[in-house]
């Protein structure tokens, strides 16, 4: 009986791997980089990942490419708890992971949108090449391939608790 359930739980982790369809939550330069990645020199549509969705409804991969401000955050976090589970966050740039150059004077930046919703991938460059976004797609669709049904609850747990710390940031 394992042996069937074992080979059912990679067939669809290798299904909802290979289909992620992503949500973007461009901001700024990264998101060039971003759209780059779908243009035919980078393609995309070879992880199954073409079409960007413009609902969150309809997503199940957030790729947040940008400077994230306090006054994006709980859009940001709206946006997300709208997403179907389960759902998956890249975040593309230096900006989006840690705040990037404007972290050390900026009031008004948050300093890593891991204050905001769980991030599976950081892509800490700027701006992040479409290499690099493909690669960081191929390490997710690792991550999922991976992934057991006994642990989605936990997770899924997890991302519905996560905590919101960038208020305690601007009191």
């Amino acid at each position: 009986m394992t042996i069937i359930l074992t080979t059912l739980e990679k067939v669809i982790n290798w299904g909802r791997a290979n289909s992620l369809w992503p949500l973007t939550f461009g901001t700024s330069c990264c998101s060039i980089e971003m759209m780059q990645t779908t243009a035919s020199d980078f393609d995309i549509a070879r992880f199954g990942s073409e079409v960007y969705r413009n609902s969150p409804r309809q997503a199940d991969l957030l790729i947040c490419a940008g400077t994230i401000t306090y006054k994006m955050a709980p859009v940001l976090r709206k946006i997300y708890d709208q997403m179907a589970e389960p759902k998956y966050v890249i975040a593309m740039g230096a900006c989006t992971c840690s705040g990037g150059m404007f972290a050390p004077d900026s009031y008004s930046v948050v300093k890593g949108i891991d204050k905001i919703i769980p991030v599976d991938i950081f892509l800490p460059m700027c701006p992040p090449r479409p290499e690099a976004l493909l690669d960081a797609l191929i390490k997710l669709q690792n991550k999922i391939k991976d992934e057991k049904f006994s642990d989605r609850k936990h997770i899924m747990k997890y991302h519905s608790e996560y905590p919101i710390t960038y208020e305690e940031d601007i009191l």
